[in-house]
């Protein structure tokens, strides 16, 4: 029979003696600045807001080409 050394069960537990790794608190920056309403509510929105801006302008895009194309087309 083979004798293999019995596996040692790993340490799971957080080590919180005298020479414990210090945690660091959690910083939350904050940063206070004075808006206008416009300037608030862009703000607060534009996570939202942008990509629906930039999505509706190139659909516009696309239609005035289409638009500009069949114009053509049909004059030609």
């Amino acid at each position: 029979m083979g004798t293999m050394g019995k596996n040692k069960k790993k340490r799971n537990k957080v080590y919180t003696g005298a020479d414990a790794a210090v945690t660091r608190p959690v910083i939350t920056r904050i940063s206070a600045t004075n808006r206008s309403r416009l300037g608030q509510w862009w703000f607060e929105r534009k996570r939202i807001l942008k990509p629906v801006l930039i999505t509706s302008g190139i659909v516009l895009v696309l239609i005035v080409l289409i638009f500009e194309i069949i114009r053509l087309a049909t004059n030609a």
